[in-house]
């Protein structure tokens, strides 16, 4: 079975690397326009982009800093004027300012909440906004509009060290939850997927060597995750074979989620 978003313009946030890049490649594969979003260097964002567009499809890089209200309705003007259309959100952008919760700065701490929850509200409000105003685009798609809450292992998992990520992520789950809630019933889907232990650059020394062996024995699959893992979720959570899949968060984890260190130990 082909999945097809032939027509569909997609923003992807933080796609200049990691997870956000992968989807934003899956997403233009699948015949999607899409708008790559970054915030501090354009350079990766822009050679995406460009070798989307080498390959026969659309792509842009528009900067923007998903915690601020200003930027983040400049990025979703920029992107209606590009492509005319929005349909696809995915809200990526995350960061990790860690520390013991005895020593970590307010100034850390509301950074985290500004760009993994804040930002990922502005921009599902922007969404929404462009959503009910566009409508259900008939023959493009059964919904007028998706959006794909990047989450974590860790909105379920506690992290000690990690607070404010946690927070962030626990967070965005109710915050996704609670926006299928209410705007469901207007076709608009949202989704959460929830990424385990997965290969980027900037997980690169947990990834790797003897910490990989470490990280192993929490991953019940036996693997580490690649960013196809994830890229593959969000296109399927984009396209309408999962037309009828609301209010949910995918665990893409290898089984991490399931405490597998319980195992024999109950």
């Amino acid at each position: 079975m082909q999945i097809s978003l032939d027509q569909q313009v997609a923003l992807v946030t933080g796609a200049s690397s990691g997870i956000g890049a992968g989807a934003a490649k899956a997403l233009a594969a699948a015949g999607a326009a899409v708008v790559l979003n970054y915030n501090a260097q354009p350079g990766p964002a822009e050679e995406l982009a460009k070798q989307i567009n080498d390959s026969g499809g659309r792509a842009i890089a528009i900067g923007a800093d998903v915690s601020k209200e200003e930027d983040v309705e400049r990025l979703f003007a920029q992107t209606l004027d590009a492509f005319g259309f929005l349909d696809i959100l995915v809200a990526n952008s995350g960061m990790q300012k860690d520390a013991n919760a005895v020593d970590l700065s307010l100034a850390d701490w509301n950074q985290v909440i500004g760009v993994n929850l804040t930002g990922q509200f502005l921009c599902a409000r922007a969404a929404l906004r462009i959503f009910n105003k566009q409508g259900i685009r008939q023959g493009v798609s059964r919904a007028a509009g998706k959006i794909i809450h990047m989450s974590s292992v860790h909105q379920r998992i506690p992290w000690a060290g990690h607070v404010n990520y946690a927070a962030s992520k626990g967070g965005v789950d109710m915050l996704m939850q609670t926006l299928a809630q209410e705007v469901s019933q207007q076709k608009i889907r949202i989704n959460g997927i929830a990424p385990g232990a997965i290969r980027t650059a900037i997980n690169r020394a947990a990834t790797e060597g003897d910490a990989a062996q470490e990280l192993l024995k929490l991953i019940p699959y036996g693997r580490i995750g690649d960013v196809e893992d994830i890229a593959n979720a969000v296109v399927f959570l984009a396209c309408d074979l999962s037309d009828y899949i609301v209010g949910t968060t995918l665990f893409i984890d290898g089984g991490m989620s399931l405490y597998p260190e319980f195992r024999g130990n109950g």
